[in-house]
């Protein structure tokens, strides 16, 4: 049974609430860590860092759904935009390319 177009816009419109939260979420996250431990130590370029990247990459996807009016393709360009800034958010947290 294939997907109708009503269905993948209802997705899409999940994805896009799931989308923000994690951003939210992923960057609370380490804030209320180092409430409570010392092994999470962050700067404040490193909340200006990952903030840039993860609302950045969010607007992007944001712009992708607004242009693009096929759903699969939005669904499929936002993949790609959340695969590229996990690679960025990786290199950034192991350093492989300095």
């Amino acid at each position: 049974m294939a997907a109708t177009n009503e269905d993948l816009d209802r997705l899409w419109q999940v994805l896009r609430i799931l989308g923000w939260g994690a951003v939210a979420l992923i960057l609370l996250a380490p804030a209320v860590a180092m409430r409570f431990t010392d092994e999470v130590n962050w700067t404040t370029s490193d909340f200006v860092f990952a903030g840039v990247l993860l609302i950045g990459g969010a607007a992007v996807i944001e712009l992708f759904a607004w242009r693009v009016r096929k759903p699969a393709i939005r669904i499929g360009l936002a993949l790609l935009v959340v695969a590229f800034v996990a690679l960025i958010w990786i290199e950034g947290a192991v350093g492989i390319f300095h």
